[in-house]
């Protein structure tokens, strides 16, 4: 064999070597990451997408990751007009003696949904989320079945919640994954949860027949003075659930979502998150559609005061791809209905949006009308009969 063959045979098992060696020490990497947690998943917030995983299903006791609901239940509440952040709550009895972590509440005692949602978000206070819970449901059992409602509603399979705070009970029991479905909900429709999320200290002031005295919330989640780009999210403990945590975070217009269930100590679980946001944030990025509101068509319109509607995205969609895909381009294109007849309101489904990478089929959204279409009068049809007339007698 000439020096020219052995040099290329050479170079091809280097190759082959090297690969061989990046692959393994990828895989070690990902074995070494949250390597204490009895369950993690890591997901791409805008797709769903799970990027890393282990044990994810396994029902395992939440601990204060549970008040995630109790958030989302609130916002839902103040979204639907049902309750007012100045709402004054009054503390019950029960929610008082909840134990546990807690800002020391008394029984009668005043506060605002404001107040107690920072509390909540701030120092995990089990008092508050009761309270809360109570407030908008009428008790605690009333509260704890919409949240198993609204946890059904996402598709959360695994998980029971018998209560509003996430103090252990005998099958109060959710996933790392369920976690990241709520999580997610909660991030997506109300990211403006995020600013007293990641506030790091604060205050309250108790309001009782003993006067008034200022008490001071601390953040329970150490990440947010040291991750970049942390969001929120949520810790959990109890002696029974160990160390948890849904930690959320975004860089390069990309959000994660880490879920860490059962965690050796507190600031292992902290360091096993980051690995996991880490590894994403490494890994993978985002390829995004059309913004919402985005025209991005047009199409013809029967009998109406108009001739073409306007199509308008309904909902931004995003694409996770790998870090070395990054030139893959995300296409699309718009099939819309046939024959679309007036009226038609500004909201209204006509047609849809298909969206591709590398020429494959990656997703699907409803494109919209971006105005109302009424039924044509008399005088919107004259040019039309006029020049139709005029091209028949030719």
């Amino acid at each position: 064999m000439n020096k020219k063959k052995i040099l290329m045979v050479s170079l091809l098992i280097s190759i082959m070597v090297t690969s061989q060696s990046l692959g393994a020490t990828s895989e070690k990497t990902k074995e070494s990451i949250a390597s204490t947690a009895r369950s993690y998943v890591l997901i791409e917030e805008s797709s769903g997408k799970i990027l890393l995983d282990n044990n994810k299903d396994i029902p395992l006791p939440p601990a204060s990751i549970t008040k995630v609901m109790t958030l989302l239940l609130i916002n839902d509440a103040i979204s639907l007009g049902k309750i007012t952040w100045d709402d004054k709550v009054t503390v019950s009895e029960h929610a008082a003696h909840m134990g546990g972590s807690q800002v020391f509440m008394e029984p009668g005692e005043e506060q605002t949904v404001r107040d107690l949602v920072k509390c909540i978000c701030i120092a995990s206070a089990n008092d508050a989320a009761v309270a809360m819970g109570e407030y908008i449901a009428g008790s605690e059992e009333k509260f704890v079945q919409m949240m198993n409602d609204r946890a059904k509603g996402l598709g959360m399979n695994n998980t029971v919640f018998k209560n509003a705070c996430g103090l252990h009970a005998d099958g109060h029991v959710s996933t790392a994954y369920d976690i990241a479905l709520m999580s997610r909900e909660l991030m997506k429709k109300y990211p403006e949860t995020s600013k007293v999320l990641t506030i790091w200290m604060d205050t309250i002031t108790h309001k009782t027949r003993r006067g008034e005295s200022e008490f001071g919330l601390s953040n329970t989640n150490k990440m947010i003075k040291w991750y970049k780009g942390i969001t929120g999210l949520k810790t959990g403990y109890t002696p029974e659930a160990k160390h948890c945590v849904s930690a959320t975070a975004t860089r390069n217009d990309m959000g994660l979502i880490a879920v860490v269930m059962g965690s050796s100590d507190g600031k292992t679980r902290f360091r096993e998150a980051g690995q996991l946001l880490d590894y994403g944030f490494a890994n993978y990025m985002v390829k995004t559609g059309p913004q919402i509101g985005t025209v991005v068509g047009k199409t013809p319109v029967k009998k109406g005061d108009k001739a073409l509607v306007e199509a308008v995205i309904d909902e931004t969609r995003a694409f996770v791809v790998g870090k070395d895909n990054a030139s893959v381009e995300l296409t699309y294109d718009i099939k819309y209905q046939n024959n679309l007849h007036a009226p038609i309101s500004k909201g209204d489904k006509i047609g849809t949006i298909t969206y591709y990478l590398e020429g494959n089929v990656v997703g699907e959204a409803p494109v919209i009308a971006a105005y109302n279409v009424t039924k044509a009068r008399l005088k919107d049809m004259l040019p039309y009969m006029y020049k139709r007339y005029f091209n028949l007698s030719k």
